[in-house]
């Protein structure tokens, strides 16, 4: 791909391999993802509840969290850590989406064989949560692959009537937040659908989060998806056919957390909330 954009551009490969590398460089410096890559202020944290509330009546949700991974070439070193539970090389993104499918927190740097659960217990956000930097009464959804938090609300794997399962409706349908934004942000930035055949890793890592603070701006612009924009094409709305890209690396079966990632008061607390919203 190189040698054909330098042919286009009457320019080397080398050129336009350090094109890359300095724009990349450039849109992944500090100032620029803390500016576009942000989990949201406490005098917003209403706002986002609100929003999410919409979706299916879960209330004290401010986030949707989730895993995807971006396939990408046999490094060179370690190559064992990058092959995931598929059996093919690649990163394992975590991903937060706000309920206007805005990505507020993303880790990007992780191989493919880690386990979402060890992602978040290693995470900055998690930090923001447990040291208080995000109140009490703000949650995130996630799927059953995460332990259950006071902070971290997942689904019951098998639900009793009533409550329980008035609980994994809601939780199903607003979680769904998290996939759909996957799926909008892997169609408007292909790279990330296919492979990366891009080394070393790291320089992965860069695309991804280029991606990410490119999507946020898209967002921002209302730039729609070329989908959107098709009125010939006899498919649903891009943003609500999201099944075509989200997670197309994931199968029904969620893989569970390893043992020791379940927080001992979550479930307690998952009961009581469930209990007081869904009874």
């Amino acid at each position: 791909m190189q040698l054909c954009n330098g042919d286009d551009l009457g320019v080397s490969q080398q050129t336009v391999s350090r094109v890359i590398s300095e724009t990349l460089d450039a849109l992944c410096a500090q100032p620029i993802l803390k500016r576009f890559i942000k989990f949201p202020p406490i005098q917003q944290l209403q706002q986002k509840k609100e929003q999410f509330r919409e979706v299916a009546g879960f209330p004290e949700v401010v986030g949707a969290i989730d895993g995807t991974h971006i396939r990408i070439v046999k490094p060179s070193e370690f190559e064992v850590e990058y092959v995931n539970r598929k059996r093919y090389h690649s990163i394992n993104v975590q991903v937060v989406f706000d309920a206007k499918y805005n990505i507020i927190d993303l880790e990007a740097r992780w191989p493919g064989s880690v386990h979402d659960s060890r992602i978040l217990n290693e995470s900055g956000l998690k930090r923001m949560f447990e040291t208080g930097a995000v109140p009490a009464g703000c949650h995130l959804l996630g799927d059953s692959g995460y332990g259950s938090k006071t902070w971290l609300l997942t689904p019951y794997l098998r639900p009793q009537p009533g409550y329980q399962s008035n609980y994994n409706r809601a939780h199903k349908k607003t979680r769904s937040v998290v996939e759909r934004g996957i799926g909008q942000w892997k169609r408007r930035f292909h790279v990330l659908h296919s492979e990366i055949r891009l080394t070393p890793p790291a320089k992965v890592c860069k695309i991804i989060f280029v991606c990410a603070v490119l999507h946020n701006i898209c967002k921002d612009r209302n730039i729609q998806l070329l989908l959107e924009d098709d009125p010939g094409h006899d498919q649903p709305p891009a943003e609500d056919n999201f099944q075509m890209a989200a997670n197309d690396d994931d199968d029904d079966q969620v893989e569970p957390p390893p043992a020791g990632y379940q927080a001992r008061n979550g479930l307690p607390y998952r009961e009581e909330f469930a209990r007081l919203h869904f009874q």
